[in-house]
This record gives C-alpha cells, structure tokens and sequence, in this order.
C-alpha cells in the first residue's frame, strides 16, 4: 500500500449517490449455466444497496462499533450480502481466488449501475468484486487473494496511523453500521429455499432485531463485497444537445485513470 491518486471520477460519484433516498444499485454477476446450455455463463441482476467505499465508512452515530483509523482511501465500492446467497457463490465460481475451507476470496467480474434520478446521472462501474469475511485476517488462499486485490487499490492518507488498521475490524464497523433489523437478516432463513421445508427453527426467524455486533451465526452469514473497479462511466442524460459520456478506465501500471469523452 502506498500514495494513490485519487480517483478522477470519485468526488462526483459520492456526491450524486448522496442525492438518492436510498443508495440502490443493480449489481449483475456471472452464474454458470446447466450442463448442456449453449453458453457457460447466465447473467443475473438483483438490486443492492451501496455502503460506502472501502476504508471510508460513512458516518453512522448509532454504530457502536470500534472504527479504523483514517489510514487509507481507495475507489473500491463495497454493499453487503449473506454467504448464503446465489450472488456469493457466483463470485466465487468465476472469480481467481476459491475460498478453499475458508469464506474470503472471489474476483469474480460485475457490473454495478446506479440511476440518479436526481441529478440525471447514471454510473457504471465494471470490475472485480471480492469477498472480505470473517477469515480475511489469517485465513487461506482465497483470503490472502482478496487482501492483495484490495490492497493495491487502497492508497494511504496517513502513514502514521497505518500500523492501527486491521481487516477484521473494518468488517465488524460495517456490521455495525447496519441497522439492528438489518443485522437480523444475517439469521433468517436460508434465503432461496422452499419454505415449507423444515430449517433450524430455534436459530433462525424472520424478523430477528441484533443489538449486538457478536452474534455467531449472523457474523458467519455476513460478508462486505468489495468491487475493484477497472472501469468506470458517467453518462449524463440531462440534455439531448450536450450531454456526453464519460469513460475512466484504470492504469495497472501508473495506478492512475484514463478518461474518454463519448458520445452517449
């Protein structure tokens, strides 16, 4: 981890998002297809919510949670999920980093697209998304796999506060900064799965409320996603005449962004 610059496009991006009631996006995964389908790969698409970017947390007075210093920035989007859902395993099956016995790893590609009605704004942005779970401080390949994506990507802000910034307790502040009905989710049951068959009934119930940030079968469930952007479009659809696209697409090698003005 080092100096990076900014992202070009990240100050206008946050801002347009904080416009919306509710920061929504549809995130789109790779789902392989049955055996036999003329295609390896299905798309499939479900709404998200958008949690902030990676390192930044943003502000919540009622998360009790202990926070990371302000040791690093980074362009990585991140929403949450349980491991127990379809798009959880399709970042894994088509990603480089298999979690082995463990829950952190991923890579696999993904869209995430945001409509900003309110400004007349849509985003894209097409990357790599990891998984970071309860394992992504020791745990294996998949793990040590994500810590090395998101760490070229988290440039640092204060040098002096790095050696205070762990993994594990960036993921419980997430946590934390969900509300205790949402915290609850984490100990539903298990989401896609006929509901009249039978399920741990004493363990998990619609409806639980968390006050609490150490619930063991809500954190097993919990996992951030953090996508990598490798590109990242702006398309304003404010004006027939002069609205334009504008396209980013990141520089591995200098760690900078090249932007193209599009027509859209």
């Amino acid at each position: 981890m080092s100096f990076l610059p900014s992202a070009p496009w990240r100050d206008a991006f946050l801002s347009h998002i904080s416009k919306m009631p509710m920061p929504t996006f549809v995130l789109s995964t790779l789902h392989r297809a049955p055996p036999g389908s003329l295609t390896e790969w299905l798309p499939r698409a479900r709404t998200c919510v958008f949690r902030g970017m990676w390192c930044a947390l943003p502000e919540n007075d009622l998360n009790n949670a202990e926070k990371n210093p302000a040791a690093f920035e980074s362009d990585c989007v991140t929403f949450t999920t349980d491991k127990r859902m379809l798009k959880y395993g399709e970042i894994f099956a088509s990603g480089e980093a298999p979690a082995g016995e463990g829950v952190s790893g991923g890579g696999g590609p993904v869209e995430a697209v945001w409509w900003v009605e309110e400004v007349g704004f849509q985003w894209r942005v097409k990357g790599r998304a990891y998984i970071v779970g309860n394992d992504i401080d020791d745990g294996g390949l998949g793990a040590a796999k994500a810590r090395e994506a998101l760490q070229q990507r988290m440039g640092t802000k204060d040098e002096k506060q790095v050696a205070e910034w762990t993994w594990s307790r960036e993921l419980t502040a997430h946590f934390g900064n969900l509300s205790p009905t949402m915290r609850g989710t984490f100990k539903r049951p298990p989401p896609g799965t006929p509901a009249d068959k039978p399920y741990d009934d004493k363990t998990l119930q619609l409806g639980t409320k968390l006050k609490g940030l150490d619930d063991a079968v809500a954190r097993e469930n919990f996992q951030v996603v953090v996508i990598v952007p490798d590109e990242v479009e702006k398309l304003d659809l404010n004006d027939p005449v002069e609205g334009r696209r504008h396209n980013y697409i990141y520089q591995a090698q200098s760690g900078r962004w090249h932007m193209e003005v599009l027509w859209p």
